[in-house]
């Protein structure tokens, strides 16, 4: 039987894991947290094995080999889509469009340099462009490396998500989320823990991040301190405070971070009933590339608020650009059923235009 290893914790033999629901043996790899059943998908903590000691990094320091390329600017985008080929259950259908519209729309519309935008997805050749849980390591990092005030920087994630029991009291609903790579089976997902050490710690004074996740469970996967959310006095968005009561630190060095993501109860479309994988699109990615197509120059309130009549609209698909004029329908292959967004810092979200 083959399972989900969550990593982290230190290293040490197998161990021999019941899960909780089903009852079955599951194998945990070295080190893992936490393992998946493959009978029942439920996710069981491994017994003593907890986060890092205090002082060590979360994050295994995955520099960029040179074969790993990527050029530098002042705009730099990581963009990662997985339809996992092997999996069980199928293929998911949207993942490799929903990068390749995101990378025509940040070339075409917001100046990116074609060099400066790495393209993970497991149709990739090079086997540096694999979205292997190695190389997203290794290009989360090279998307922050150096960063410096005026930088833009762009995180995308199509593909399949999941949630892990927290081991350490930092989230408010008692669940880890996490992404899962091209690997997870072997390998095991990223933790939001992680990422958001890896992406959202190191951006400092005058450097922006926005990150986009297409993926179930995804809501709160950089792990950031502020959640927008509907006032249910005015009817008015504003943001809440969820920064953890241990007091743990999940905010910027200086810089900026915002999350654009879905809600979700984890129910993705079943594969058979989707057309062929070339002409579908992520109805969540649709939606804020469509949204930003229409007002390049918008707010981060009428960007929610369009993002959200759009996906309620369903149907066909309507962007710009050779690839996106080629797809047929919009698909929601991930479940979110309506986006959301997150933030490392409390501003005016009806009067502060997005700035990619």
């Amino acid at each position: 039987m083959m399972n989900m290893n969550y990593g982290g914790g230190s290293r040490g033999p197998a161990a021999m894991v019941r899960c909780r629901q089903c009852s079955s043996s599951i194998t945990a790899m070295p080190g893992a947290r936490a393992v998946q059943c493959m009978q029942c998908s439920y996710v069981t903590r491994v017994p003593g094995c907890g986060r890092p000691r205090a002082g060590m990094p979360l994050v295994p320091h995955m520099r960029p080999t040179p074969a790993f390329g990527g050029g530098r600017s002042k705009k730099r985008a990581v963009l990662i889509g997985i339809k996992y080929t092997s999996r069980r259950a199928g293929e998911l259908r949207g993942p490799i469009n929903d990068v390749k519209c995101m990378r025509y729309l940040l070339t075409e519309h917001f100046g990116f340099p074609n060099d400066c935008v790495l393209i993970l997805t497991d149709e990739e050749r090079n086997p540096c462009r694999l979205p292997t849980k190695d190389n997203i390591r290794m290009a989360m990092h090279w998307l922050v490396q150096g960063c410096s005030y005026g930088d833009s920087l762009v995180f995308q994630f199509s593909g399949m998500g999941a949630q892990v029991p927290d081991d350490d009291g930092d989230e408010l609903d008692g669940m880890d989320e996490a992404l899962c790579p091209m690997d997870s089976f072997h390998q095991g997902p990223i933790l939001d823990d992680e990422i958001n050490e890896a992406i959202v710690r190191p951006l400092v004074h005058g450097v922006t991040l926005h990150a986009v996740v297409d993926a179930c469970h995804s809501a709160t996967v950089l792990d950031l301190p502020y959640q927008c959310v509907v006032s249910k006095s005015t009817g008015c968005l504003r943001w809440r405070d969820e920064r953890p009561m241990t007091g743990a630190w999940k905010g910027t060095s200086g810089g900026k971070a915002v999350l654009i993501s879905g809600s979700s109860n984890g129910k993705r479309m079943p594969t058979n009933a989707l057309p062929q994988p070339y002409a579908t699109i992520g109805a969540m990615t649709h939606s804020f590339i469509r949204s930003l197509e229409c007002e390049p120059r918008t707010t981060y309130g009428r960007l929610l608020s369009s993002m959200r009549s759009i996906m309620r609209q369903g149907g066909n698909c309507n962007l710009q650009g050779p690839v996106g004029s080629s797809i047929h329908m919009v698909t929601n292959f991930s479940g979110v059923e309506a986006p959301c967004m997150s933030s490392s810092e409390n501003f005016g979200i009806d009067c502060e235009k997005l700035c990619i």
